[in-house]
């Protein structure tokens, strides 16, 4: 993983940033509906954004994906400043890799905000994933530096698995504080949507507010109110 230079860089804006990073399975596996649909649902997503001008001015978005290879499609960037990339397919499922590139992401953006004086609430970092992570993958190493990132709050670590995925794969490397969910059939347009509505309230609040996301029911399986 390479240390992300952001210094070159000058903010847009200084208002307080919310650095959202979507880590996504593009590995053989997702061929077909699914990949086709996470391609619409980031879409959808794209759009809600740009709808709500506290969200496109405080909302930053990086997009990481991981096959065979691990691969940066979007770095941090407010919504009117990338188009939403065209997800290809790639081989296996290098998951860890993808994760441990998303934290370094957010690790790095941090220090830029910190460098140029500009607020930030807690980045997410959100993995989307339908399958099993490659034999040789550090998933033991992986659930213990999420665990502890998450307890000291330095961002948010949310997994959704598709079908196929293995949900005690997901359980192993989130936090007790947010479980992995599953999502139902291939709503990835109502997950991403629920996303979009969730970082909409996360930026339009203030330090020390209480935060209640939406109902996920739309998206989620097995969801009980």
């Amino acid at each position: 993983m390479a240390y992300n230079d952001f210094s070159a860089e000058s903010p847009e804006n200084y208002e307080q940033k919310c650095l959202c990073v979507l880590v996504l399975d593009v590995s053989f596996s997702m061929q077909g509906n699914p990949i086709d649909e996470l391609q619409k649902g980031l879409e959808d997503f794209y759009s809600d954004i740009l709808e709500d001008s506290t969200t496109a001015n405080r909302l930053e978005v990086s997009i990481i994906t991981f096959g065979s290879n691990i691969s940066i499609l979007i770095e941090p960037s407010l919504a009117e400043n990338f188009s939403v990339p065209n997800l290809t397919l790639d081989g296996s499922t290098k998951l860890v890799d993808g994760v441990r590139e998303g934290i370094a992401k957010v690790e790095d953006r941090k220090q830029w905000y910190k460098d140029t004086g500009q607020p930030y609430y807690r980045p997410w970092v959100i993995l989307i994933t339908d399958g099993e992570p490659d034999s040789d993958q550090d998933v033991d190493g992986l659930s213990k530096e999420i665990r502890v990132s998450v307890e000291n709050k330095k961002f948010f670590f949310f997994a959704i698995g598709v079908e196929g995925a293995n949900m005690d794969t997901l359980k192993k490397i989130s936090s007790t504080q947010m479980p992995p969910s599953k999502l139902q059939g291939l709503k990835f347009s109502e997950f991403f949507k629920w996303l979009s509505a969730s970082m909409t309230i996360v930026t339009s609040s203030k330090d020390g507010d209480q935060v209640n996301l939406p109902s996920p029911e739309d998206w989620m399986t097995g969801f009980k109110v």
